[in-house]
């Protein structure tokens, strides 16, 4: 006979309204002073201010991603001389099958003001499904009230019903209200100390705010737990599928379950775990891994950073946790296996830890990425960088000024973290460090989701710099830059939303250049904070300029002390973070490749970004391929007419050409593994000398505004200006393609952990989606396949995008776009 014992029901088979009961709201909220009450108007006829029981009512209304989905229901009037209590069920004008997972309610209690005026007396905005297993909410809840706020609905609430240190008092009641769904056996006196800790907990909070108030409110109780679930029907082609097939298709939808064991712990697994962990056996030192257990050992130290280990895993990993001390790779595996809430556990792994072979730097910057936020290996992976030199540090200083983010809660508490200490020592050591320190920081400073963080580290910074023996001029050169920032981006700012013409903004910034009030003709070196190596001493105003784009940024060419120019573009209106990444991920690859003695003259320009919308960059001279080709009618013309030789094979020097196809090669490498996206012909630039690099990273991680967009981009031209896809020039490039992959590929796990360590940081196309950042770069690597296996994945993306129509007909629309807005 077929079981019909059912442990759960989905939503989306519930038709019912949503409904909610609105019971009382507990607390007092302090009276006003009479005297103000009689004097202020604003307050004389508030009814909370006059009395304890005055009339107040309840909205509640339904939200989901930020939007409202319901007009707001209200309650009926009660007689305020009982107290507070509605004890009403208040129903919504959606049902459950129809709610996103992402519902919420927006409660909001509104108090009588004087005639025909109301204002909130407080609001709270609570989830419908459970964050942890995404199942309906049922039963009493006691929601904190925020007082003279209006519920927002909004998905990061500002009116949240649950307030930091209510998690414990949560976790009792929920187990409360297992014993009252009789979902487990009820035990007094396990009900009697969770009242009692929860008396506690609420006495607590009560004497740090005798203001707080809580509203009680009672969803339905359905006899099964309620599972959120959403359709979503397989896709298949047409060929493949009979008419009979997609009959059933249609019958039988696929539906999505968020299983409410999922997140749960399994006690087996975990009794198993203490158990096997909870003595220490001498025998674990000598104990060797057989050929077969030493096989699935390296299968998991080869593991990409991003993956997550089993429960098997884990406890090979600590099986032979002596054995593996001597292998630098298995540290950061073996710190994933330990359960840091153990403190049986923690000690043994601390204990460990500095009998471990020393690990990489790479390995390093994984443990101090967000997933680990034990102390001591967050200290354990600073003294691997105290051992790098400020050159290699300069290199991760931008990952690493984002990774004091997962510090937050020690620097909160006014305790330095061991990587706070060491960043702002090493950066007061160094004026080039020190430089680029100082103005990551100081971006992230006037950031609004950092500042308060960010300030700390930067005021801490500066009194470390002051204790130095060169402190003062440090300190002075620091307030020289920033003075020397904000003339520019000010006059960037006037200058972009001046209504003049072009040529009169071209000719107002020349004369506020030449101006003497201004000192901007000769001055005191000055470093360059886009280039620390780079000291000013005064501007050109004859080759000053501004250009010709929607934000209208300026081009300045300043003097430098060995007698040089040194031009760079400020920008307003902009923020460069992301385009601050990508060319510093280029100059990483660019050392990469190097090191391997392949130098595919890259052309990471300098780009800096001094405020979350203010920014400069280097200006490298050059031509955008759009231009080229209106100009000279192919690539190759415009490298035969800047580098002539007669007795070439297609009349080009040599060494151009050779620059030309590494340089086409390395950044078709380097795009396609960043995923950059909005590739046309205007942002693809190159210069006289053959030197072809891409500019505008507004689009990353796979991110393209335009349809059907390539993984790869490279355009027919430039595969002409090479000689054709029959020439030698084009076997050469696909080689260095090829190899560039190949040795990038061999160190996939830093570049991963450097992308892990921007999971929070303020730049849009990771913070779309922060927990895929990694995995897209992941994806692009292909790690799952043989060298041999790459290379022949990689000759496909690049004959894919030789091919590829579309992306021709989108440069050709561009062009057109271009041309009319010109």
């Amino acid at each position: 006979m077929e079981d019909k014992t059912f442990t759960f029901c989905l939503s989306k088979d519930i038709n019912l309204p949503v409904q909610v009961k609105i019971d009382e709201l507990e607390g007092l909220k302090p009276p006003v002073p009479f005297t103000t009450a009689l004097e202020d108007p604003k307050v004389r006829h508030i009814g909370s201010n006059t009395s304890s029981t005055s009339d107040l009512f309840v909205t509640v209304q339904l939200f989901a991603d930020c939007k409202p989905l319901t007009t707001p229901v209200i309650t009926t009037h009660k007689n305020p001389k009982t107290g507070r209590r509605w004890n009403e069920w208040l129903q919504l004008p959606l049902s459950y099958s129809q709610l996103p997972v992402s519902s919420q309610l927006a409660i909001t209690i509104w108090d009588i003001a004087g005639s025909r005026r109301i204002i909130p007396f407080g609001g709270t905005t609570v989830k419908l499904f459970d964050d942890k297993d995404c199942t309906l909410k049922r039963g009493q809840h006691h929601l904190h009230v925020w007082l003279d706020k209006e519920a927002d609905g909004m998905a990061n609430s500002t009116t949240p019903s649950i307030v930091d240190g209510e998690e414990d008092s949560l976790a009792m009641v929920q187990r409360i209200k297992h014993n009252d769904f009789n979902e487990t056996a009820r035990l007094n006196w396990h009900e009697y100390l969770a009242f009692r800790q929860l008396e506690k907990v609420h006495n607590k909070a009560a004497s740090k705010d005798s203001s707080s108030h809580a509203l009680i409110i009672e969803f339905p109780r359905f006899d099964f737990p309620v599972l959120f679930s959403d359709y979503s029907y397989i896709s298949t082609e047409a060929p493949e599928v009979n008419l009979q097939t997609e009959a059933v298709f249609e019958e039988y939808p696929v539906v999505t379950v968020y299983d409410p064991d999922a997140s749960r712990e399994n006690v087996e697994e975990t009794k198993h775990r203490k158990l096997l962990r909870s003595h220490r056996n001498m025998l674990d030192k000598e104990l060797k891994p057989n050929p077969r257990a030493r096989d699935e050992l390296n299968e998991i130290l080869n593991y990409p950073p991003v993956q997550e280990l089993t429960a098997e895993d884990k406890n090979m990993i600590w099986k032979f946790r002596y054995y593996l001390t001597r292998d630098k790779r298995a540290l950061t595996k073996f710190v994933k296996s330990i359960t840091w809430d153990d403190p049986r556990e923690t000690r043994q792994a601390t204990e460990l830890l500095s009998k471990w072979n020393e690990i990489d730097v790479d390995d390093a910057l994984e443990l101090l990425g967000p997933s680990f936020r034990n102390p001591a290996v967050r200290s354990y992976a600073v003294d691997r960088l105290r051992k790098a030199d400020d050159d290699e540090l300069q290199l991760y200083l931008l990952q690493l000024v984002q990774a004091l983010k997962f510090d937050k809660a020690s620097i909160a508490k006014g305790k330095k973290s061991s990587l706070a200490r060491f960043l702002e020592g090493r950066a007061a050591k160094s004026e080039i460090l020190g430089n680029y320190f100082h103005w990551y920081v100081f971006v992230e400073a006037e950031d609004r989701d950092s500042r308060a963080l960010y300030r700390t580290i930067l005021s801490d910074f500066l009194s470390t710099l002051a204790g130095m023996p060169d402190g003062a001029n440090r300190l002075k050169t620091l307030e020289r830059q920033s003075k020397f920032i904000a003339m520019f981006s000010g006059l960037a700012r006037e200058i972009r939303f001046s209504k003049e013409s072009r040529p009169k903004k071209i000719d107002n910034l020349r004369k506020f250049l030449s101006d003497p009030k201004h000192d901007l003709l000769t001055f005191d070196p000055l470093p360059l904070p886009l280039d620390a190596n780079v000291n000013i001493i005064g501007v050109v105003p004859e080759e000053s300029s501004v250009f010709k784009s929607s934000l209208l940024p300026l081009r300045i060419s300043f003097r430098t002390e060995d007698g040089g120019t040194y031009p760079i573009v400020f920008k307003n209106g902009d923020d460069l973070r992301q385009d601050q990444l990508v060319i510093q991920i280029i100059s990483l690859m660019d050392k990469l490749l190097r090191k391997e003695n392949l130098d595919l003259k890259l052309t990471p320009y300098r780009i800096l970004a001094t405020g979350p919308v203010d920014g400069s960059m280097q200006y490298v001279p050059s031509i955008s391929l759009a231009a080229a080709l209106v100009d000279y009618h192919s690539i190759l013309a415009f490298l035969k007419e800047h580098n002539p030789d007669p007795k070439a094979p297609l009349g080009v020097r040599a060494d151009a050409m050779d620059t030309f196809i590494k340089s086409c090669a390395g950044y078709c490498v380097i795009t396609y593994l960043l995923g950059v996206g909005d590739r046309h012909l205007d942002n693809l630039l190159i210069c006289p000398d053959g030197h072809f690099f891409h500019a505008d990273f507004g689009y990353i991680l796979g991110r393209d505004p335009k349809p059907f967009a390539p993984l790869m981009k490279l355009p027919i031209q430039i595969v002409e200006g090479m000689g054709g896809e029959t020439s030698e020039n084009y076997q050469k490039f696909r080689n260095y393609c090829f190899t560039a992959y190949t040795t990038l590929r061999k160190s996939a796990n830093l570049i991963l952990n450097l992308f892990a360590l921007m999971v929070d940081a303020n730049i849009p196309d990771v913070k779309i989606e922060p927990d895929k950042a990694v995995f897209k770069v992941k994806e692009k690597f292909c790690l799952d396949m043989s060298e041999e296996e790459a290379i022949v994945h990689f000759q496909t993306l690049i004959n894919d995008s030789v091919s590829a129509f579309f992306p021709m007909v989108i440069d050709r629309l561009h062009n057109f776009a271009q041309y009319w807005r010109a």
